[in-house]
């Protein structure tokens, strides 16, 4: 394994080089990827109906091309998943990723082309590791398996599937990536998640894992049932060499505590951000010291354009290519795929801290935010508080939602939050009181409502006892994979689910 693990990593250091050609040469390798994606798609339906073979200019192609939901594109789609060709993407389409999103009930099918996969999803993945070879140049992460959790997946008809995203990946992994990963595929792509949890636990505590892929909520409940079975107090004690957890899909500030002072304690632990979703693989943590900031990747067969998130809800928003963003300013991400995503909102907020490179941190969700007073609470200003909160109290939160208290009969209304703490405060009141007065500090819009509780009281903070997040995703029927616990809403349909749940 020590020889595999040299040849891997000098193979995976020869990608740095184009890295940093697209870091320096950010606008040329964006303007070459749109294109190529036109000239690619110029004989498609979409392409002859909005005039691709003509090569048209980004100006021109923002002016014919409307700005498309999953829900505009969907006739489209469901053709694709009938087994219809040459519809948004020349070469064919077979895979579809399937994601429940965190706001609609409903599933979406995100078509996956063999450049998406090739071009788009492995590459993130390789890179993934050429980052992290490059900020830690004396790993050893080669010399043992990568744990990574997936989802599943389903014939959808005779030769269409879909699944989770990281289930259409592990899918169509080439052997030698096969080779490096646990557990097999027969496990990994187990469909009954407890199931799941309880093989995995078994296989994967016997093996040498040194990294794993995740998202922080899933991983954290397979980790705990290893312990559980291994009766160990720390995962390094059942895998001394783990050196990287690479973690996307929800923010990883509120777990920091819960990873690194119980399940993981070991300073010299690493952690990765990314930005994979459904519909493409964009960004990646390239400097360790960095945490919360991703490259953005430029060279993936992605355009990107930026709507000012003022503007995301109107029928006919501008969009500012890449040389137009600012620093510091909330953007509704749009992208056009080489899977055929023309234009497509994906529904994901960023802000950049970087503009040179250009780096970017998710702030949140276009429908995924708490204005039910005008106080436009967004994902990142409940993050920062929470953790904030932790700090403060010896806290360490497993999940949580939140949602509003309308204003009814005369009475103000407020926040109520739902948490599921795997360290309790040390004083639940004035962990709320951090809350409150951190979103204060980071939301001038929340203040101002607050201000001698003009509008909105403090907050009102639930403790719910371990496993109650568990145990509603499961009533839902969405355990595992790309499935998220919804952060925040607009109305009080989740917080009165599970309330009601703990009631009963």
């Amino acid at each position: 394994m020590e020889l595999l693990n040299t040849i891997l990593t000098w193979i995976m250091k020869k990608r740095i080089d184009q890295i940093t050609f697209f870091m320096d040469n950010p606008h040329e390798v964006q303007e070459e990827t749109y294109r190529k994606l036109v000239h690619t798609a110029r004989d498609t339906e979409w392409g002859r109906q909005y005039g691709y073979d003509d090569a048209p200019s980004i100006r021109t192609f923002k002016e014919r091309v409307p700005i498309s939901t999953y829900e505009n594109l969907y006739p489209c789609i469901e053709r694709l998943m009938k087994g219809e060709q040459n519809i948004l993407w020349p070469s064919e389409i077979k895979w579809f990723a399937k994601s429940s999103g965190t706001t609609n009930a409903r599933s979406k099918y995100i078509p996956v082309s063999s450049e998406a996969l090739e071009d788009c999803h492995f590459r993130g993945g390789k890179d993934l590791m050429t980052l992290y070879i490059h900020n830690r140049p004396e790993t050893k992460v080669f010399t043992g398996k990568g744990l990574s959790i997936g989802g599943s997946l389903q014939n959808t008809s005779s030769d269409i599937f879909s699944g989770d995203v990281s289930a259409v990946v592990m899918k169509n992994l080439p052997m030698w990536a096969q080779f490096i990963r646990t557990p097999h595929l027969e496990v990994a792509l187990m469909d009954k998640w407890e199931d799941k949890i309880e093989k995995m636990a078994e296989i994967t505590s016997q093996e040498n894992v040194t990294s794993i892929l995740g998202v922080p909520t899933w991983t954290i409940v397979l980790l705990e049932r290893i312990l559980e079975i291994t009766g160990k107090s720390s995962i390094l004690e059942v895998w001394p060499n783990l050196e990287l957890f690479a973690h996307g899909a929800v923010s990883f500030q509120p777990y920091r505590d819960l990873f690194t002072q119980k399940l993981i304690t070991s300073p010299a632990m690493n952690y990765m951000e990314i930005y994979n979703a459904s519909e493409g693989f964009f960004g990646l943590q390239d400097d360790l010291s960095r945490p919360d900031e991703m490259l953005l990747m430029l060279d993936y067969g992605v355009y990107y354009e930026f709507i000012p998130a003022e503007e995301a809800d109107q029928e006919h928003p501008r969009t500012l290519s890449l040389e137009e963003v600012e620093l510091n300013k909330n953007y509704a991400l749009v992208i056009s795929t080489n899977a055929g995503l023309w234009r497509y909102k994906i529904g994901d907020t960023v802000r950049f801290t970087s503009l040179n490179p250009y780096r970017i941190r998710i702030s949140g969700r276009t429908k995924h935010f708490i204005n039910a007073f005008g106080e436009e609470l967004i994902i990142e200003n409940a993050e920062v508080a929470l953790t904030r909160a932790c700090q403060e109290t010896g806290a360490a939160v497993s999940d949580f939602t939140a949602g509003p208290v309308y204003m009814d009969g005369g009475k103000k209304g407020c926040h109520e939050w739902i948490i599921e703490f795997a360290r309790q405060p040390e004083n639940l009141m004035h962990f709320t009181q951090v809350l409150d007065s951190t979103l204060r500090d980071v939301n001038s819009d929340y203040d101002a409502k607050r201000y001698k509780d003009l509008a909105l009281k403090l907050p009102v903070v639930h403790s719910v006892e371990e496993g109650t997040f568990y145990r509603w995703m499961k009533k839902r029927g969405k355990l595992g994979g790309q499935h998220k616990v919804p952060r925040l809403a607009n109305t009080r349909e989740f917080l009165d689910d599970i309330l009601e749940m703990v009631e009963e």
